[in-house]
This record gives C-alpha cells, structure tokens and sequence, in this order.
C-alpha cells in the first residue's frame, strides 16, 4: 500500500493561488497551522545545527515562499492603493 504524498509548501501554495484569489485573499493568506509548526521546527533545528540535507533543502524552500509571499502581498496593497485614487 502506497503513502499519501508529502505536502510540499509549493504545493500548498500553487493550489492556493489556482482558486484565483482577490488581492484581499493573497493579502490575508497564511500557510496553514501545521506548515507553520513545521517551518519553525525546521528553523530551530537548523539554529542548533542538526538540520539534515534534506531538511535544509525544506527549510530553504519555506524562505523561498516567504519572501515571494511578502512581495505578493506588498503588490497587492500596492494595486489595491493604486485602485482606491
């Protein structure tokens, strides 16, 4: 019997923005609880120097969608700033 696959961060992100959301759905969009638990795990884990190649790749991938994250959402209070003139 196979495993469900891991959810990837990526993965979660992608179908979030396949529902088409409005620039306020991106602004207010946050990763689910447990991708949260999981990133800070991982960010602590690398602080005590244990992280694994593997969780460093997975720990690199949650700062990628981090920082694309945040200049989404700046983009979208831009245009929404820009719409309300």
């Amino acid at each position: 019997m196979q495993s469900a696959p891991v959810r990837t961060v990526f993965g979660e992100i992608t179908d979030f923005l396949a529902t088409n959301p409005t620039p306020e759905e991106i602004i207010a969009y946050e990763l689910p609880e447990t991708m949260q638990a999981r990133a800070i795990a991982l960010l602590e884990k690398n602080g005590e120097g244990e992280l694994t190649d593997r969780e460093r790749e997975e720990m690199m991938d949650f700062v990628r969608i981090d920082n694309m994250l945040l200049l989404l959402k700046a983009k979208m209070k831009r245009k929404l700033q820009q719409a309300a003139e």
